[in-house]
């Protein structure tokens, strides 16, 4: 008798911070968990965003049953525009992420014809073989969800991202009475967030940021602008509190934060006495001690409000001095150089500045050791894959699992695309799906790929030289001078005399090759090969090189 098998494939999140999706197949029915996006690396020049791979899905959409959501953060929503868009199936999310979601959708032009479900911790759902209940946890965001998963061979529990603050700031901790009450019944696997495995001891509590904030706004002389996560409800909602403390009123500047606040409000989970957030006029009148700011950008992405305020092109916020800048978040993984650079540049403009290294204006929503170590005690799970994070994190943490005595045998380090083929009695991996990068630029998704980057790379390096190159339409001769026009290759000063020797090497090489070459493209690479030579040899740099052959 065939042994039944249940696979789970990552097709992201494993690897890496961001573009979080987990699918779960058995027999015909498929689910799949979070569907998130990750921001561009520092060399995916002009790129928006990356989506996950999921042409397995699309070659299996017959077999999808539908998408559950453990919370609101782009890294586990912010692919479903893109997702949805190719497979019509329904979405299951929490009441504010399900606000979140809308919200994402509309902005995308995807929300009609859209099934959205809102589901509540201790409702349970059916999706074909499997059953899907959820319990609460405790994350950065409101409303944030782990899973209880039903599968034929046995309960399997996703914690989602979570950590444990017996003093969060609304009031919700993770059940951890009803994990205990899972792991004595037996658990066969447990999909565990490992983004801060490598942190020993627990991770400190929102309230030790709400005493930070509230010391800086109480000693600072003017306006304070403090940035954070637009989906980081619960440090809003911090704000607003301070800010009423302290008699101050709050500007909001971030199309993304400006929505989520909306939504938030809207469902109840932020509380907004009436006159607190005020509008452009409003702030103008006001004297700088009585102001809060607040934005997005602390991941210094190039078109927030921070970074433009930062850059100083920012239309309505410009540093003045006395200005006081928070900086609510810590770096994503890769980001560290924009974000410092950012830093850089505020103090430049005379903001005292207030983030990470110098002040506890900023505590992560994830487990740190001793917590993950205690989900694992409470669950005791057959099997272990840990979840959520770059390769070290998943080592580390599976380390983790071994020292509590989970075998090393039952623990499953897996990366995206991996097929992990699990029975009641033993786990493989069997085989890999494509889990590449998608990369979204503007409308265009997918179709970006390694060689429009390295030409971006080439071009912001070393710059572009077109050289426009008239020929006459009767004899095929030069028809008149040789022209070329330079961008980012070097100062107009500096490089004037290479071009003028430039343009005369290259109608040489037009006269030497003319007549002689099979077609224009020979010409064209003739001419690229030996204008290339010539400008590396003379300035040691590699500008892309265009010719254009105009017939006259």
């Amino acid at each position: 008798m065939k042994k039944r098998r249940l696979r789970i494939i990552p097709l992201g999140g494993l690897g890496e911070i961001g573009k979080n999706m987990m699918v779960l197949e058995y027999d015909n029915d498929i689910i799949i968990i979070d569907s998130g996006l990750m921001f561009p690396k520092e060399d995916m020049l002009g790129i928006d965003m990356v989506i996950p791979d999921i042409s397995y899905l699309e070659t299996n959409r017959s077999k999808v049953r539908g998408i559950v959501i453990t919370h609101g953060h782009e890294d586990h929503i912010g692919a479903l525009p893109y997702v949805l868009s190719r497979l019509q199936v329904p979405v299951y999310a929490s009441k504010l992420t399900h606000g979140l979601i809308q919200v994402k959708l509309k902005e995308y032009k995807t929300l009609k014809g859209t099934r959205l479900e809102v589901v509540a911790p201790g409702e349970e759902i059916k999706l074909g073989k499997f059953r899907v209940e959820f319990f609460s946890v405790c994350h950065s965001i409101p409303d944030a969800m782990g899973l209880i998963i039903h599968s034929p061979i046995g309960i399997l529990i996703h914690s989602g991202d979570f950590k444990i603050d017996h003093t969060p700031v609304d009031g919700k901790s993770i059940d951890l009475t009803g994990l205990a009450r899972w792991g004595a019944q037996g658990v066969l696997a447990l999909f565990s967030d490992s983004t801060y495995a490598e942190l020993p001891g627990y991770t400190p509590s929102e309230k030790v940021v709400g005493e930070a904030l509230d010391r800086i706004v109480n000693n600072a002389p003017g306006r304070i602008i403090v940035a954070t996560f637009a989906s980081l409800i619960s440090r809003i909602q911090q704000v607003i509190d301070i800010a009423i403390k302290y008699d101050r009123r709050i500007f909001v500047s971030g199309l993304s934060m400006i929505d989520n606040i909306h939504i938030a409000s809207e469902l109840g989970y932020l509380n907004i006495p009436a006159g607190i957030l005020i509008n452009f006029d409003e702030l103008k009148k006001l004297p700088n001690n009585k102001i809060v700011i607040m934005c997005t950008g602390t991941q210094g992405e190039p078109t927030s409000a921070l970074v433009r305020i930062a850059n100083g092109e920012h239309h309505q916020i410009h540093i003045i001095p006395g200005d006081t800048v928070v900086m609510s978040s810590t770096p994503i993984p890769g980001n560290e150089s924009v974000v410092y650079a950012t830093i850089n540049q505020l103090y430049h403009r005379g903001a005292r500045m207030f983030y990470g290294h110098l002040e506890s204006v900023h505590v992560h929503g994830h487990a740190s050791q001793e917590e993950l170590k205690l989900l694992l005690n409470l669950i005791k799970p057959k099997f272990f894959i840990p979840v959520h994070g770059e390769y070290r994190h998943l080592i580390l943490h599976s380390q983790l699992a071994q020292s509590i005595g989970i075998p090393a045998g039952n623990i499953f380090v897996m990366e995206d695309g991996n097929m992990l083929e699990l029975t009641q009695q033993s786990g493989k991996i069997t085989g890999k799906v494509p889990a590449n990068n998608i990369l979204v630029d503007g409308l265009s998704v997918g179709s970006i790929g390694q060689v429009v980057l390295k030409d971006r790379k080439a071009l912001s390096r070393d710059g572009i030289v077109v050289v426009i190159i008239p020929i006459s339409r009767q004899d095929g001769k030069l028809a008149s001078n040789v022209d070329m026009v330079s961008r980012g290759f070097g100062e107009e000063s500096e490089i004037r005399e290479f071009i003028q020797e430039g343009k005369e090497l290259v109608a040489r090489t037009f006269v030497s090759v003319n007549g002689h070459a099979h077609d224009r493209n020979e010409i064209t690479n003739k001419i690229k090969t030996t204008l290339g030579q010539y400008f590396y040899e003379r300035t040691k740099r590699r500008p892309t090189i265009m010719p254009v052959l105009i017939d006259i």
